[in-house]
């Protein structure tokens, strides 16, 4: 297995030839179901599978499929190895072409035949409407498998891009799931900036007066805690679950790039230096791109032959 590369090929086939235990982390973000075509077209895989990932004729085809990648990524973690996946939900539709969007602009489908593009329309349409609730139909099957969910992550959107609807609230959000192999694990507390009215209590005294617990403390500890906060003891306060980080535009190819910043925190948190960051669909090759700054090893797995060179350049150009 060698480090610092990106493998082409089917991320299943390619998890299969990597040794066991030897990975500290994996950090992606895999194809969508319904929502996009990559072009990678692979051949036909076992147990039905029909065209790239996301290309499913049904979610919960495409959940089984995904789950199946995250088994071999699984295998090739250490003991103490996590796992970190952002995915976002998709609606049910009314229609072939509002429900699904299969065709490039002048193209035929990528898919291999119309009555497979019919199927997943009309699994689409069955829950016209509705969200189909993708990632946490993921997650449950994860757990079932024998992940651990850490954190449900909110990736908030500060620059979301604005919907069309009127009959609903635009969303801005996506997730990102924080699983681990065991329930201990390698994790490095990551602190956030304290907020000036805490110091502003803490001056104060505010709520030491409150009653003998106050968020699970007595009186004396609590106030042993306003004062460290005030003579800097106490740096920071544990980072929350709700990440306010603007998307990221990339003058390339490939039009589902996750931020930087997104994936920085995950890294520090869960791969020390010198450790082995892995993503099985490491499209434009963002997470090898953070990874080098923040000096860890990575691999990368990607199926289309022009994503990786994309990401190629990319990595040469901060190098």
């Amino acid at each position: 297995m060698d480090l610092n590369k990106i493998y082409v090929g089917h991320a299943l086939e390619v998890l299969k030839t990597f040794p066991e235990s030897s990975v500290n982390t994996c950090i992606t973000s895999p194809p969508y179901w319904g929502l996009r075509d990559y072009k990678t077209n692979p051949a036909q895989w076992q147990d039905g599978w029909v065209g790239e990932l996301g290309a499913e004729p049904n979610f919960n085809q495409y959940i089984n499929h995904l789950c199946d990648v995250f088994d071999e990524v699984k295998r090739v973690l250490k003991d103490d190895g996590t796992c970190w996946v952002n995915i976002g939900d998709t609606y049910g539709g009314s229609s072939l072409n509002s429900s699904y969007r299969v065709k490039a602009k002048g193209e035929t489908s990528f898919l291999n035949s119309v009555d497979h593009l019919q199927k997943v329309a009309h699994t689409r349409g069955k829950y016209s409407k509705s969200l189909l609730l993708i990632p946490f139909r993921f997650a449950i099957e994860m757990m079932n498998r024998g992940w651990t969910v850490r954190n449900v992550i909110i990736w908030q959107k500060p620059n979301a891009t604005p919907q069309s609807v009127k009959d609903r609230f635009t969303v801005d959000f996506e997730y990102l799931f924080f699983f681990s192999k065991t329930k201990k694990y390698y994790f490095e507390q990551q602190l956030e900036p304290i907020k000036q009215s805490t110091y502003n209590r803490c001056k104060t005294g505010c709520g030491i007066n409150k009653g003998a617990n106050y968020q699970g403390l007595n009186k004396k500890n609590f106030e042993r805690i306003q004062k460290r906060i005030l003579d800097g003891t106490i740096a920071g306060r544990n980072k929350r679950t709700v990440w306010q980080i603007a998307t990221h535009a990339y003058h390339g190819a490939h039009f589902a790039v996750f931020p930087p910043a997104l994936i920085e925190t995950p890294i520090k948190s869960c791969c020390p230096e010198g450790g082995i960051v892995l993503d099985p669909f490491i499209g434009s090759g963002t997470t090898a791109i953070v990874a080098e700054k923040l000096n860890r090893n990575w691999i990368g797995i990607e199926l289309n032959h022009e994503y990786t060179k994309l990401a190629e350049e990319r990595i040469a150009q901060i190098k």
